[in-house]
């Protein structure tokens, strides 16, 4: 969603958050979270970036956020089969570790592969996603090196209460239970929230008959304390607990007929995470000196079970930060505002393999970091807004690295029209399986790689049409990353990670159309063309070059109910297929297009029937070589708000 179509409502929707001041009323206020240091006025931010509210989640009925990321230029999504599966999302054409994942502003990617599994996280409790695109690193340090990803929970409310609860059932004996305590009082806020969901899936194999299920259960919570009309406390936790059925690739040895196909397998793998963080912030000189301190800790802690064999690892992160902002005017000097901010960061990732017969061979391992971060914003005759950021990281076991951000927006509100653009560099270190291997595996680690760099730059124009009910944001991207690590095969089917030489180019354009057709009939549109290269000039696997999606939204009823539409394309793109004498063969995956369609209608003032079908057309497709997709579903469930 652009800007502009955030300040018209578009979709019926709106791209408001309350930012309160402490100890006064609240006010609302177009922000984006994370295009800085501090929040930043949605029509200023340079930088390309989405915003997906809950209540465009809420109308679409989607459960995962995987399926919501789809719909976001410049994104692709990579699911190994069900809900539930491996999950990968890539922005711009970049790997999955390359994108900095934040919930709650704590990091949640896994320190042993530098990315985030997508596939448990559930939508239960999302206030709105935020999609950043683009080097980020000056800001965010290693992993922010194409984008960051930013989901952030509902929050308390002040001097009162809510409840609410959905129920839903579907086709493979799919159930969804969650329930929402939002309340507070005069000085702080509280929110807890609670999903499961449970499925028994399908067969994933085209061999077999075996169904691979699914069961999640996710848990929030989020507060905020005013202890004075200065200083303030926040903290927020989550919790997830899933089981998923896995099918493998068969390597037997001799190879069998099977080879490198996904077979049945009785496997699965428990997952547990937690991630947590607690805060504070006190304000001087009349809220023109803001600090900020907080402690974030991620625990993350996977156990494979596969055809006689286990695997395993346990993941955790530390993260200690400190900054300060400090703004100002000159209301003589170009009518300008101007704020600096500051920052400190210290973090410690640590790794263990807990492989149950062999925990000695990989003691747990760990690595430090800290992160000296400065920025400037500034703000002149209230149409230019430029940013800068430089960052310096130290780090243990690899180079120091140096990274730099700038963006510029430029309005003309005679016009409609918006310019930004923006320019930038990321770095992303190895993973602990890429320094060290893991077991049981044939995969051999690496210390002697380099971290992947990455330099991007961005520009587009925003603009409306038909008395602002049409917004059309069209951006063209070029990205250069140097060092990308990759598996190189040795003889005897044993492989290790190396850096590539030479540069992997990406480059492509990203649309966003939306359009306010009547007053109840709300459209938009995304498309992207990506030309993502290895340095060999090999096209990059899973990622479409042609992309795109279309929504429609229908009000009836004044509002009482709605019906909707969401088609999703996803163009041809290339995978491997494993086979032991030829590993790196390409495949080719046919295009697809995904249409969901469902509706909702509120019976009374407190209870709402919903329902929809997924995968209207039965489409047959796959995603990742080897491994089926969902077929046609359907659903149907009741909400109540109290």
């Amino acid at each position: 969603m652009t800007v502009a179509a955030c300040r018209i409502g578009m979709f019926g929707l709106g791209l408001f958050c309350a930012v309160p001041a402490l100890a006064q009323d609240l006010e609302l206020e177009e922000v984006v979270v994370s295009a800085g240091r501090t929040p930043l006025g949605a029509e200023k931010v340079g930088r390309a970036y989405t915003v997906i509210t809950g209540e465009d989640l809420e109308r679409s009925q989607t459960r995962y956020l995987a399926d919501a990321l789809r719909k976001v230029p410049g994104v692709s999504v990579s699911r190994t089969g069900s809900v539930g599966g491996l999950t990968q999302v890539r922005l711009r054409g970049s790997e999955a570790n390359h994108v900095l994942v934040l919930i709650d502003g704590v990091e949640v990617s896994a320190s042993s592969s530098g990315e985030f599994d997508f596939g448990g996280l559930q939508v239960a409790d999302v206030e709105r996603i935020e999609v950043l695109r683009g080097p980020q690193s000056a800001l965010y340090g290693s992993n922010a090196a194409s984008g960051v990803i930013h989901i952030i929970t509902k929050g308390g409310v002040r001097d009162g209460y809510e409840v609410s609860g959905r129920t839903e059932v579907g086709t493979d004996r799919t159930w969804l239970g969650a329930v929402e305590l939002r309340g507070g009082g005069e000085n702080f806020d509280l929110a807890l929230a609670g999903a499961f969901r449970r499925t028994d899936g399908f067969n994933l194999s085209d061999y077999g008959s075996e169904k691979d299920g699914d069961r999640n259960l996710t848990l929030y919570g989020k507060g905020a304390w005013d202890l004075s009309e200065t200083v303030r406390l926040d903290a927020n936790l989550r919790y997830v607990d899933r089981k998923s059925d896995t099918d493998d690739q068969d390597y037997s040895f001799p190879p069998t007929p099977t080879e490198g196909q996904v077979i049945d397998t009785p496997g699965y793998n428990a997952t547990r995470e937690f991630s947590g963080g607690v805060g504070a912030s006190w304000s001087l000189f009349e809220d023109r000196f803001v600090q900020k301190t907080r402690f974030e800790l991620t625990d993350v802690e996977r156990r494979g079970y596969g055809s006689g064999s286990e695997n395993g690892n346990h993941d955790r992160r530390y993260h200690a930060s400190y900054q300060g902002t400090f703004a100002f005017e000159t209301p003589e000097f170009l009518s300008a505002a101007h704020s600096l901010t500051g920052a400190v960061e210290w973090e410690q990732e640590t790794f263990r393999n807990t492989h149950p017969g062999t925990p000695s061979q990989v003691p747990t391992r760990s690595r430090d970091l800290f992160g000296y971060v400065a920025e400037y914003r500034g703000e002149f005759y209230d149409n230019l807004f430029i940013s800068g950021a430089l960052r310096f990281d130290q780090n243990d076991d690899f180079k120091n690295a140096l990274t730099y951000s700038a963006s510029a927006a430029y309005l003309v509100p005679e016009t409609g029209t918006r310019f930004h653009a923006s320019i930038g560099t990321g770095v992303t270190n190895p993973t602990f399986f890429e320094q060290f291997g893991f077991i049981p595996s044939s995969f051999i680690g690496n210390p002697n790689l380099r971290p992947e760099q990455n330099f991007g730059w961005d520009i587009g124009i925003e603009q409306t049409f038909w008395e602002d009910r049409v917004v059309a944001d069209v951006t063209y991207f070029n990205e250069r990353l140097e060092d990308e690590i990759q598996t190189r095969y040795l003889p005897g089917w044993v492989s290790t990670p190396v850096n590539l030489d030479g540069t992997s180019r990406r480059q492509g354009v990203e649309v966003a159309l939306g359009v306010d057709v009547t007053e109840n009939l709300h459209a938009k549109v995304s498309y992207t063309y990506l030309d993502a290269t290895e340095p060999s000039g090999l096209q990059e696997v899973r990622r479409p070059r042609h992309s795109g999606s279309l929504g429609l939204v229908y009000g009836f009823d004044e509002g009482r109910g709605n019906l909707f539409l969401d088609a999703v394309y996803n163009g041809q793109m290339q995978d491997l297929e494993f086979i032991s004498s030829t590993p790196w063969t390409r495949v080719t995956l046919d295009q697809y297009w995904l249409v969901n369609v469902g509706a909702d209608y509120q019976l009374n003032d407190h209870v709402q029937l919903f329902g929809r079908v997924e995968n209207l057309f039965d489409q047959d497709y796959q995603e990742v070589y080897g491994y089926n997709t969902q077929g046609l579903t359907a659903f149907v469930g009741l909400k109540g708000t109290f």
